[in-house]
């Protein structure tokens, strides 16, 4: 049994150390490994967030392994983790992964002997973002629900607020996309000296966000 979390991203996984399963006819049965659970961590189908991470990579990551773990079998995870290249990690920047190895209380029962928790920043999380500013976009043009800021004092005269809510968070979708580039180093840079937007990887047609209504970015 497997889970996960991503998030502006963490991932969660479990995986019993001393759980069985079959293998392929005539390798026999074998225990899951750190390995497995640490790998279990980092695939789409275990992340707890509607983002595809196969799609972009890994800015940073932290593994907490809780449970009997020999810390040669994480140094050993790790090594075929690189080798098999399971996780990619930004082009302009070390590869920042880190483990932590935790103790299970010994007041609490628990199911699994080795448990997992990864926590990681990652850049498909602009694809959430996307979704957002589509649906934030929707609702603002048709003004639904828009009566019920506007009694408080805030909204009262205009939605401005709202207005630099969507700015922020089309920039920091932007900003996630420029860091899947090997200029993003450059990125803040160049816009603060020249005063112009920095070129970040085309989205699809089916992906791209408009600028805010009522006025461009």
């Amino acid at each position: 049994r497997a889970s996960s979390t991503l998030g502006g991203a963490g991932s969660v996984a479990q995986r019993s150390a001393g759980q069985r399963r079959r293998a392929p006819t005539g390798l026999g049965v074998r225990k899951t490994s750190v390995l497995d659970v640490m790998r279990r961590l980092v695939q789409p189908k275990n992340m707890m967030v509607s983002a595809n991470t196969r799609r972009g990579c890994y800015l940073s990551l932290l593994n907490i392994i809780q449970g009997d773990v020999d810390p040669t079998q994480v140094h050993k995870a790790l090594q075929r983790i690189r080798e098999r290249r399971l996780v990619s990690f930004i082009p302009w920047g070390p590869a920042s992964f880190n483990v932590a190895l935790s103790h299970k209380s010994p007041y609490l029962k628990h199911r699994h002997k080795v448990s997992g928790l990864l926590m990681a920043n990652h850049t498909c999380i602009h694809q959430l973002f996307a979704k957002t500013l589509v649906a934030y976009d929707r609702i603002r043009k048709r003004n639904a629900f828009i009566d019920n800021y506007r009694r408080e004092p805030i909204f009262a005269d205009n939605l401005d607020e709202f207005d630099d809510a969507r700015e922020v968070v089309f920039n920091l979708k932007e900003e996630y996309l420029a860091a899947e580039t090997p200029e993003y180093v450059d990125w803040g840079a160049a816009a603060a000296d020249t005063g112009e937007d920095f070129d970040v990887p085309a989205e699809p047609a089916d992906r791209q966000i408009a600028p805010p209504l009522g006025g461009d970015v």
